[in-house]
């Protein structure tokens, strides 16, 4: 079940995305870098979008201070037994975003999130958000820590049906239930 709602998940997003980058002004500076697949740390530095962002040595020294006072979960500590000296720099490299767009000429790096309505539920979005703001706390904070003349901003995007989507952009005070900048 939960590989099925992973692919559903990826699907949609890959097709907003897409939707996102078609839509796009021609004159517009923001660029999607990662339109193809779903990047990890550690391939996002092979691109070179990144490289001029700052260095993956230089990102690299900023998470190691983060990743550290981050705690080991109960599900890591095998992994962190068997090698705590690289557990912190595995565990940054493989941290994930839903996406990432620049604005190069305004030094900003949106890191994209996609949620899907019903995440919106009564407690359950406190609990997905606490969980993102985890997963994100040391791309966020390496990347400010390393590259301190770029704004780093995280921007949640919520999928809705598109009935719900006509309801919602009609009245001013519902369009949070689409876009949400944190």
């Amino acid at each position: 079940m939960a590989t099925t709602v992973t692919a559903a998940h990826n699907s949609i997003w890959r097709h907003l995305y897409d939707s996102m980058h078609a839509a796009q002004k021609p004159k517009s500076k923001l660029k999607f870098v990662t339109l193809d697949k779903e990047s990890n740390m550690s391939t996002l530095w092979r691109r070179e979008e990144f490289v001029r962002i700052c260095s993956k040595e230089e990102l690299a020294e900023k998470e190691q201070d983060i990743e550290v006072a981050i705690p080991v979960k109960k599900s890591q500590e095998t992994r962190y037994n068997l090698d705590p000296g690289s557990f912190f720099v595995n565990r940054f490299c493989g941290r994930r975003t839903d996406g990432v767009a620049i604005n190069e000429a305004l030094k900003i790096v949106y890191i994209l999130r996609f949620k899907r309505l019903i995440d919106r539920d009564e407690g359950f979005l406190e609990v997905k958000d606490a969980e993102a703001n985890e997963q994100h706390k040391s791309i966020i904070g390496a990347l400010k820590a390393a590259a301190p003349k770029w704004d780093l901003r995280r921007l949640t995007l919520w999928w809705v049906t598109a009935d719900r989507w006509l309801r919602a952009t009609s009245t001013p005070s519902s369009k949070s239930l689409i876009y949400k900048k944190e």
